[in-house]
């Protein structure tokens, strides 16, 4: 594979054609708000933000949003935190055409969940999902992986990681959300299947 082509990844409509391990593909095609289930599977969830501002956006992600190239968009990237470990990855673009009217949350977000904003607005229209398998020269792994270095964690540079994007319009502004799936959310357990565990077990 060319070095440069390493920088883009290919979108697939089928989480089948990226080769997942099997314990990560009920959190890349589970359908609904990603920050529920999060949320269902830790006792302390939140959203810290890392960044947001103009930025270039990557060149796999200009022409979802309507760019012939990549070009200059909003930027919003976060590190989902269940009980404080870094779970997910997430890198949100929106176009500069986009207005307040679009998207009149986005710029005051802060430290808020963007999935519960979207699902709970019933004016977002929400695309299909694309799944893809990012390799070490990628920029969104390069990116997932300083941070998490900045947590302490050891980094493999090597490391392929599994991510999924999605496409959601309100009004005529596109907003396209990518989420990249750290190690440590296949430790976490759903606390909903714990407490019915526990409850069997107290009954016997």
């Amino acid at each position: 594979m060319r070095p440069g082509s390493l920088r883009q990844a290919q979108w697939h409509a089928h989480v089948n054609a990226i080769n997942a391990p099997t314990a990560l593909r009920h959190w890349l095609t589970g359908g609904g708000s990603l920050t529920a289930k999060l949320q269902a599977h830790s006792g302390a969830f939140r959203v810290q933000c890392l960044h947001q501002e103009t930025a270039r956006c990557l060149s796999d992600e200009a022409a979802s949003i309507g760019l012939h190239r990549a070009g200059r968009v909003w930027e919003r990237e976060v590190l989902l935190r269940c009980d404080n470990k870094p779970a997910v990855f997430g890198h949100t673009v929106v176009p500069m055409q986009a207005t307040a009217t679009d998207w009149p949350l986005f710029s005051a977000l802060g430290e808020r969940s963007l999935g519960t904003t979207l699902f709970g607005d019933r004016m977002v229209r929400r695309g299909t999902l694309e799944f893809a398998r990012l390799r070490a020269g990628h920029p969104l792994v390069q990116r997932a992986q300083a941070a998490l270095a900045r947590e302490g964690q050891r980094v493999d540079e090597q490391a392929l990681f599994f991510a999924r994007r999605c496409l959601y319009q309100r009004h005529q502004g596109l907003l396209l959300v990518t989420e990249v799936f750290l190690p440590a959310v296949l430790e976490l357990i759903s606390l909903t299947r714990t407490v019915a565990t526990d409850t069997l077990i107290n009954k016997a």
